[in-house]
């Protein structure tokens, strides 16, 4: 590939984005013109489908000195923040008609969510195609900034308590990973790699041997917790259930989708340097420890949530605990399994959020034990729901089931079956939780004060659920397109 057509494959996910959030800054988000939206994540699925094809079979591809950096595990995240941003940006239009009908928002909101979006499409593109870890910190605190303002766009007191919530966790994570960064940097000058390339991450994996290993081991806890707070993981995760109960629909599929997995991306290069600076037991047993813990902690939470909306943000720290399980494990078994289970996540989770904000508009409650009768009352909306609920809780053809599988056969093929074992018994707990209460919402007679007749939800609503349902099925059916791919990727990190 021309060194010219890298670096336009490389730049357009992040300039299009860009682009479009400037255009819905100065035009507006207007219903006739929304479905435009559409344009910022095609530019960065078709760059990502560009790249695919050609980075497992000739190496990662790079433009602007290295700035910018595509390998296979690059090209995987972004191929996710491409689905799912599709997924969102396709629901935001009737979203955003159902709130303006609720009274909850006109047209100098639409205009600023549109924007926003976009921006944070923006970041989350730079964050993964960056190879250089000061601007990936960079890239990860624009997502904190872009969406606190989301989070609080209904401008209700719980809403703008979220943002703060948000806002003040989140920033103490990114300053705990800022003070990582730094560390990091201070070992690379000390062992003698140039200014220009001390934060370059290729250029200190290649060099690990000499970097001083008390500061890396020091700098690289510090960054695990800071980018692991983004992921929603313990111990600073508190931001997580407010911030996703009261975004909005289409904002909490990005968030739990994909925001989750670029911030582990960015805990999975740390952990690069650390495996090859240190060996692999440190950062492994940070890792090991932080997902049973957020495990055992989600799993307490979901089993008593009476919130459908804040029971979707605890099963988003359920599922990021079994990916830094299967990072902790580190066979190139587990970082295959761990890159599915990131993709399978955020389309189901895309569709069970977006489907969420449906519901919610259609019942004024997100509150579980009013909501009953879903299937009989609208179809088309508890269809997609319910087996949004399915895919997440790793039922077949699903691609979850897949990946939980080769996550629990690679634990049990290493030395921590053990955890394992624990990690499993969780998850049939957290299933038990789940089920019974999507069971209470979509099962029964349709309220008395319902209509008498089912609702019927229009094209624009149940056409990208669908879709996201489809393309996490296919996953769990094949994974044969982009099986190159997921095996280059997972040698990235695997052993």
């Amino acid at each position: 590939m021309p060194p010219d057509t890298s670096a336009l494959l490389l730049t357009l996910p992040i300039a299009t984005p860009a682009a479009v959030a400037a255009g819905c800054a100065a035009t507006g988000w207007r219903p006739a013109t929304a479905w435009a939206g559409l344009l910022s994540p095609a530019a960065i699925l078709a760059c990502a489908a560009a790249l695919a094809t050609d980075v497992p079979g000739h190496g990662p591809r790079s433009a602007y000195g290295g700035l910018l950096r595509a390998d296979a595990l690059a090209v995987w995240i972004l191929l996710g923040v491409g689905a799912v941003g599709a997924l969102a940006c396709a629901a935001a239009p009737a979203y955003l008609a159902a709130e303006r009908a609720d009274g909850h928002a006109d047209e100098g909101s639409a205009q600023r969510f549109g924007a926003l979006v976009h921006l944070f499409l923006a970041a989350m593109a730079l964050a993964t195609l960056t190879a250089n870890l000061g601007v990936l910190w960079v890239a990860v605190e624009a997502t904190t900034i872009v969406t606190a303002f989301l989070v609080g766009h209904r401008r209700t007191r719980a809403g703008v308590e979220a943002a703060w919530k948000y806002v003040v966790i989140c920033s103490a994570g990114i300053a705990l990973a800022f003070l990582g960064t730094v560390l990091v940097y201070y070992a690379a000058r000390h062992a003698g790699i140039s200014e220009a390339k001390a934060l370059d991450w290729p250029t200190l994996l290649a060099h690990a041997d000499r970097l001083d290993q008390r500061t890396v081991r020091l700098g690289t806890a510090l960054a695990l917790l800071g980018f692991g707070a983004k992921a929603g993981l313990v111990p600073l995760h508190a931001w997580l259930p407010d911030a996703h109960s009261q975004a909005p629909a289409p904002v909490s599929a990005l968030m739990s989708g994909v925001l989750l997995a670029v911030a582990f991306t960015a805990v999975l290069r740390y952990k690069l340097i650390a495996d090859a600076a240190l060996g692999p037991h440190f950062a492994r047993s940070m890792l090991l420890w932080t997902a049973l813990i957020t495990l055992a902690l989600a799993t307490a939470l979901l089993l008593g949530q009476r919130d459908y909306k804040r029971l979707l943000a605890y099963s988003s720290m359920e599922h990021m605990s079994l990916i830094a399980l299967a990072a902790a494990v580190g066979s190139r078994l587990a970082l295959s399994a761990l890159l599915l289970h990131m993709a399978g996540h955020g389309l189901a989770k895309g569709v069970a959020f977006c489907s969420s904000g449906h519901i919610l508009h259609l019942t004024r409650t997100t509150r579980i034990g009013r909501v009953r009768g879903l299937l009989a009352r609208a179809p088309a909306l508890g269809g997609t729901f319910g087996l949004a609920v399915l895919a997440l809780l790793a039922l077949p053809p699903f691609s979850l089931f897949a990946s939980e599988l080769a996550i629990a056969r690679a634990g049990f093929a290493s030395p921590l079956g053990w955890a394992t074992t624990v990690a499993l018994a969780l998850v049939l707990a957290s299933f038990a939780a789940i089920t019974a209460r999507t069971a209470r919402m979509l099962l029964g007679p349709r309220p008395a004060d319902a209509a008498a007749a089912p609702e019927r939800a229009g094209f624009a609503v149940w056409v990208p659920l669908a879709g996201g349902l489809a393309a996490c099925a296919a996953l769990g059916v094949t994974i044969h397109p982009l099986n190159e791919l997921l095996t280059a990727a997972a040698q990235i990190g695997g052993h």
